[in-house]
């Protein structure tokens, strides 16, 4: 039912709460796990708020974040595969909600497995919702866990 199931992280315990899950679900489908983590460029001010300019990351500090996700993702990835789990894991440059449905759509996957921070009201407005943007763009199965 569930080949492949992607899973956004952020390295926070609020989106790892989604892991639990995601390990009984690829043990009882076979599933392959497809661990990802979005890096975001920085937007910066600059004068007067109609003057955004998006200011892209030094190269050594992009370098540095990727490495630090690849790492990250490996543990998490090496902590599925000795309970015998099939994954693997990618890291990319971008928008949080564009890129997670993006690689879902390239890499064909059968579910989304993720953490929400539950926020309703003016906190959803202000704040947005990387589950909420997720949810409303995508066409694929998506499982949503409130974190606590």
């Amino acid at each position: 039912m569930y080949g492949k199931i992607l899973v956004p992280l952020d390295g926070s315990k609020r989106a790892e709460s989604i892991l639990s899950h995601v390990e009984k679900l690829a043990l009882q489908f076979e599933s392959e796990v497809l661990l990802l983590t979005v890096i975001t460029p920085e937007v910066l001010y600059r004068g007067s708020p109609d003057m955004l300019l998006d200011i892209p990351y030094a190269q050594e500090n992009l370098e540095l974040r990727i490495k630090e996700a690849e790492t990250y993702l490996s543990g998490v990835e090496g902590e599925f595969r000795a309970k015998g789990i099939s994954s693997r894991s990618a890291v990319e440059v971008g928008t949080v909600v564009s890129t997670i449905i993006d690689l879902a759509e390239k890499e064909g996957v059968d579910l989304i497995a993720m953490a929400s921070h539950g926020r309703s009201g003016l906190s959803h407005v202000f704040y947005g919702s990387v589950a909420a943007g997720v949810l409303n763009r995508i066409r694929r199965p998506l499982l949503l866990v409130r974190a606590v």
